[in-house]
């Protein structure tokens, strides 16, 4: 069923709807009819009174080291595009927990709005109903601003931090104007899957095949078919306003555990960039040189650069990417 709610906040007909979903088979905004490589498991929540439902992957590895790897997704992507990763932590020994945060993935999109505090807790007790007492975490974009908030809240449970072409290496707030949710949601439920292929090509400065990309599409709009589409849409654009409101530079500094910057040379995604004034755009999104200069900053941190890499380094450089993790990771 396509939902008329576009004509409100979207900015499209009906008629128009139906058209750009009419090739799509619908999914559900748990990504129902989306697959996952590993079975998921839902780990019941109350998130402010509500009773929610956390989407989780448990990865046993076949010769276990004894350690733990959680990795916490980005805001475009679906847990399942830690595919590759999952089988390089695994085969190395590792035990690989991959959730899908609250308000992403399969997991529960609530009523309310998302922070950063709320999923950290979230993501503790995972590690709680799972008996992990500690873990190493490797956090990708968004994932990496919560990672920062997980270690530097829980830090007796963290025993490595890999920052991977993370967001949030600085305020936002110094460049772009507040934004009302209302508008936000005007502009993602205008965007179109070609659209949003384009986004994802030259913001994120991606060097995949377009194949490779067609499963991020198809996660973000296959679920436009959903009568709940409207609820997802808003969960979604919570996550962008948490990103905004909720800065983790200020703390990065005071990491104290051995912390691993992962770099694509040519990643300058900046959130919000487009609702800055234009003199200040160009000075927004030098994620390498901020990786560094932060680096320098922290007690045991460690900045590396990816040459001809945009945003999703781990997919585009997969060889240099988990040498670097998997060194890391066995290091002291």
């Amino acid at each position: 069923m396509i939902v008329c709610f576009f004509i409100i906040v979207g900015g499209l007909s009906c008629a128009q709807a139906a058209a750009e979903t009419a090739a799509r088979e619908p999914y559900g905004i748990g990504l129902e009819g989306f697959a996952y490589p590993h079975p998921v498991h839902m780990l019941p929540l109350v998130n402010d009174g509500e009773q929610l439902r956390m989407a989780y992957m448990d990865i046993a590895p076949a010769q276990p080291n004894g350690r733990t790897v959680v990795l916490l997704h980005g805001r475009n992507f679906p847990s399942s595009y830690w595919a590759p990763v999952i089988k390089t932590l695994s085969d190395a020994g590792y035990r690989v927990v991959v959730p899908d945060q609250i308000g992403f993935g399969k997991s529960s999109k609530p009523q309310g709005d998302l922070h950063f505090d709320t999923l950290a807790r979230n993501t503790i007790a995972l590690l709680d109903h799972l008996q992990i007492a500690k873990a190493d975490i490797v956090a990708h974009s968004l994932g990496s601003m919560l990672g920062v908030r997980i270690a530097r809240a829980y830090p007796d449970r963290i025993a490595h931090l890999v920052l991977t072409a993370p967001i949030g290496l600085e305020d936002y707030r110094l460049y772009v104007p507040p934004t009302p949710t209302e508008k936000i949601l005007e502009n993602e439920g205008k965007l179109t899957a070609d659209g949003y292929r384009k986004q994802l090509e030259t913001s994120y400065a991606l060097k995949l095949p377009p194949e490779q990309i067609t499963p991020f599409i198809d996660a973000r709009f296959n679920i436009k078919g959903s009568a709940e589409y409207p609820r997802w849409l808003r969960a979604f654009v919570s996550s962008a306003q948490m990103i905004y409101r909720e800065p983790v530079v200020h703390e990065i500094p005071l990491i104290t555990q051995p912390t691993l910057f992962v770099m694509g040379a040519d990643d300058k995604n900046a959130p919000g960039r487009a609702n800055a004034p234009e003199a200040l755009r160009a000075k927004m999104g030098q994620n390498a040189e901020l990786a560094k200069a932060l680096a320098a900053r922290m007690a045991k941190g460690r900045a590396e650069v990816i040459p001809n890499t945009g945003h999703l380094v781990f997919l585009e450089a997969p060889g240099k990417y988990n040498e670097l993790v998997l060194g890391f990771l066995a290091a002291p």
